[in-house]
């Protein structure tokens, strides 16, 4: 499955790898346009749905051609770590050492500024402090200049239903969802052998769940959304 308008080219796909199956949205900066949103400005509540979003791109003008979860969040639809929308810093920078997934260090953050994206460890990003128009934190980073995360063990045995974000070598964004329950270390190698991202960012686990103009497999509120628009 595809789609791939002729002004734009986001593509989406269905990759199988390693015997699981991936639901893969590849972006362009350069042609397509990605955001983050987390609060409603007419409620100052968070959108919490795809279709929420979606309704407030139509009011627009504009058609949502894929939506995705952000980062790992705190109760209350918080995002756990830095989250930057529209240039404007609405969360900061979350220095975690210890307490779940988000800081089995190293994280890292995912951002965007104009048609240039990164996924940089968190210490790094401080220091180079990229000034971005969106910006998600989370963790733990999946890898880091093609180097699989330390920690990440090939035979473990926690395999969950995994979603992701890598900068490819082609300089476009890849959003990875699996079908189905993989380990970190085969979801890390996935991002690296297959998609041909040498740095790729953990996003969430099992409520993980994209959405395009003909499915939808949200179950859970999130946070953060990421949308490919036009």
């Amino acid at each position: 499955m595809s789609c791939s308008p002729a002004s734009h080219a986001f593509k989406l796909e269905k990759v199988v790898s390693g015997g699981m199956l991936y639901t893969v949205a590849e972006v362009d900066l350069a042609k397509d346009r990605l955001e983050l949103h987390w609060l409603n400005p007419t409620t100052g509540q968070p959108y919490a749905s795809f279709s929420q979003v979606q309704g407030r791109l139509k009011k627009t003008g504009r058609e949502m051609l894929f939506a995705t979860n952000s980062g790992i969040y705190a109760p209350g639809l918080r995002p756990l770590g830095l989250h930057v929308e529209g240039g404007k810093t609405l969360v900061g920078i979350n220095n975690a050492r210890s307490g779940g997934n988000f800081a089995l260090l190293p994280n890292g953050i995912f951002w965007i500024r104009g048609k240039q994206a990164g996924v940089t460890e968190t210490g790094a990003y401080r220091r180079l402090d990229p000034q971005p128009t969106f910006a998600t934190q989370s963790g733990p980073l999946l890898l880091e200049g093609g180097k699989v995360h330390p920690a990440f063990n090939k035979g473990s045995s926690s395999f969950k239903v995994r979603s992701g974000v890598g900068v490819c070598k082609d300089g476009r964004v890849r959003f990875a969802v699996s079908a189905g329950p993989v380990n970190f270390y085969a979801f890390a190698v996935f991002f690296r052998d297959r998609l041909n991202c040498p740095d790729a960012l953990y996003l969430d686990g099992s409520i993980s769940a994209y959405a395009t103009p003909e499915n939808n497999t949200q179950l859970a509120d999130f946070a953060g959304i990421w949308t490919v628009s036009r």
